[in-house]
């Protein structure tokens, strides 16, 4: 038996998320398939992180234990095969018996990104949330300041939350502008449901001067979602890499 992990990319457009669900494909469901397929028996995938329908990964992480030898780079093949091409597994790694994709990681980056420009290029609407008019991202490097550290995150997530506390400690929060996209680049030990979505669509709010950069600490403090920004759109968000 083997502890495996893989690295998978995916464009998120087509599937009901990442998680299993009766109804509706999604990237587990898929990767369960492709590999019970070559194990010749249900296997079971554990995933880093949960992504919601239409987000995209760059470096999503799994694990699952196989029994049928393989060397890495032929599983690595072997799955992609059997996989549509919307979802490439990059890497395969043998690990620890220890290893989970899930409780094993130590911190998760993700980027949401904003087209800015007037016309949307083909090679990448499928990846931004487009914004017309113009944004003032000093303001908003100026907001993200707020959100670093360790905090309760409450007012960035939904109401009725599977998490028993938000804190959640985020690390490291960029605004970078190259050519039309703008990237709100964020890394956290664990995230809530939606909160990149939502901190991305406040610090656009911040932006375009619906709201001043200050108020992001009251809006913080408050835990009340209600007073923070809109969810952006899930096409502007991906899962660029897991650390473990």
């Amino acid at each position: 038996m083997r502890n495996v992990k893989a690295t998978i990319q995916y464009d998120g457009t087509a599937y009901h998320g990442w998680q299993m669900q009766a109804n509706g494909r999604t990237i587990q469901g898929e990767l369960t398939r492709a590999v019970s397929a070559l194990d010749q028996k249900h296997v079971t995938i554990h995933g880093a992180g949960r992504t919601d329908a239409g987000v995209h990964a760059e470096g999503q992480v799994a694990s699952f234990l196989l029994e049928r030898p393989f060397e890495p780079s032929r599983l690595r093949d072997a799955i992609n095969g059997n996989l549509d091409r919307d979802i490439r597994v990059s890497q395969v790694e043998f690990m620890p018996e220890s290893f989970n994709a899930r409780f094993s990681a130590r911190e998760k980056t993700y980027v949401y990104r904003v087209w800015t420009g007037d016309v949307v290029s083909p090679f990448h609407y499928r990846y931004c949330h487009r914004h017309r008019g113009p944004l003032d991202f000093d303001a908003m490097r100026e907001a993200a300041s707020f959100l670093t550290g360790r905090h309760d995150f409450s007012a960035f997530t939904i109401l009725n939350s599977e998490f028993d506390h938000h804190v959640r400690n985020l690390k490291r929060l960029e605004i970078e502008l190259e050519g039309a996209i703008l990237s709100i680049r964020v890394t956290a030990d664990a995230f809530l449901r939606y909160m990149v979505r939502t901190i991305a669509g406040s610090l656009l709010d911040v932006g375009r001067g619906r709201i001043s950069a200050r108020r992001m600490e009251e809006i913080l403090a408050g835990r009340d979602r209600s007073r923070a920004g809109a969810t952006a759109p899930a096409s502007g968000l991906t899962l660029v890499r897991v650390d473990y």
